[in-house]
């Protein structure tokens, strides 16, 4: 049986790359991750080699993509990604490519879910002030409030999405959500309210909390702008554990400033790293983080084991798991 060129961008450990090739003999698996980094630096000789690969390559799997790679790997079939978001891949060449690709959606409900709640506690108990007094060496007793009862409005029912709303519902929180089939159905699990897309002013107006879980698309640019603040509460906190450009930073950062809405949880930003210049940095009622809500200590083992599955599939010709509609965007 012919063999399967396969190509992995992405550094992994010998365990990971046993588990791999132990799939089958038909695989002839190359690490590139090395070769990839070199070209990213401008190294010529090392575009060169990559060049070579890539016009053999089947299959892809990591979490980048070598740049312009349809004209590069012409016999090119499938990209498996170790990410669950697709946004940055989806050029006009690849849309329109032949290429499947597959992400490795739902292995990140659990530590996002967690992730939010913790933002949803740290806002709840001012832990954002109790270390600002911390460094002023102040002692200032001052008032906490609960989750129990609060609205939490998600705002993109997925994977991701339930677990949030999974994990609320032990607090004892009332969830409110937005889906995209939400205008066939009605309902959903630990969800005591569900929205159309097009009703998202209702879900805001509403919330104490709202949660960004959706992917980034040509729909979803931006979905938070100056209107969407205007219609939060002022006591509510808005939490973008998603995509940075789904939320006009310019217009929340005047919204913060003005506290028209009471703080912002972030891990994600239209730039990545946020800019040292950013205003974000200066507010004290947003919480930063680096872009690590969906970090696991054993988060290649897991990808991988998505990746293997899919790959015996692959091999014996069933469907995919995961695969990713290029035109939607997820």
């Amino acid at each position: 049986m012919e063999s399967v060129n396969l190509l992995v961008t992405t550094a992994l450990n010998e365990a990971s790359l046993h588990q791999i090739t132990n799939i089958s003999s038909r695989i002839k698996l190359i690490n590139v991750s090395e070769l990839a980094q070199e070209e990213k630096k401008g190294d010529a000789a090392a575009k060169k080699q990559l060049d070579a690969l890539l016009a053999e390559a089947e299959v892809i799997y990591g979490f980048r993509l070598p740049e312009n790679v349809t004209a590069r790997a012409p016999k090119l079939k499938w990209f498996q990604t170790m990410s669950a978001g697709v946004d940055r891949f989806l050029d006009d060449k690849f849309r329109r490519s032949s290429v499947t690709m597959t992400n490795v959606s739902g292995i990140h409900a659990i530590p996002i879910g967690e992730f939010v709640l913790g933002l949803m506690l740290m806002f709840a108990k001012q832990a954002p002030l109790a270390f600002q007094l911390k460094q002023q060496g102040q002692w200032k007793p001052f008032l906490a409030t609960v989750l129990h009862s609060k609205t939490v409005g998600i705002v993109g029912l997925g994977n991701i999405g339930r677990e949030v709303a999974r994990l609320a519902k032990a607090f004892g929180m009332r969830v409110v959500a937005t889906r995209r089939s939400a205008r066939k159905s009605r309902r959903a699990r630990y969800v005591d309210k569900l929205f159309a897309p097009d009703q998202l002013l209702q879900l805001l107006s509403q919330s104490d909390f709202v949660v960004l879980t959706l992917p980034l698309t040509a729909e979803s640019y931006r979905i938070i702008g100056e209107v969407e603040l205007r219609n939060m509460k002022p006591t509510a906190y808005l939490i973008n554990v998603a995509r940075g450009n789904l939320v006009d930073e310019e217009a929340l950062v005047h919204a913060l400033e003005e506290h028209r809405i009471a703080g912002a949880g972030l891990d994600v930003f239209a730039t990545e790293p946020l800019p040292a210049d950013s205003r974000l940095w200066g507010l004290s009622n947003v919480i930063i983080s680096p872009h690590i809500a969906g970090g696991m200590e054993d988060y290649v083992e897991r990808a991988t084991a998505v990746f293997c599955e899919n790959l015996r599939r692959y091999l014996s010709g069933r469907r995919l798991l995961n695969i990713v509609d290029k035109k939607r965007g997820y």
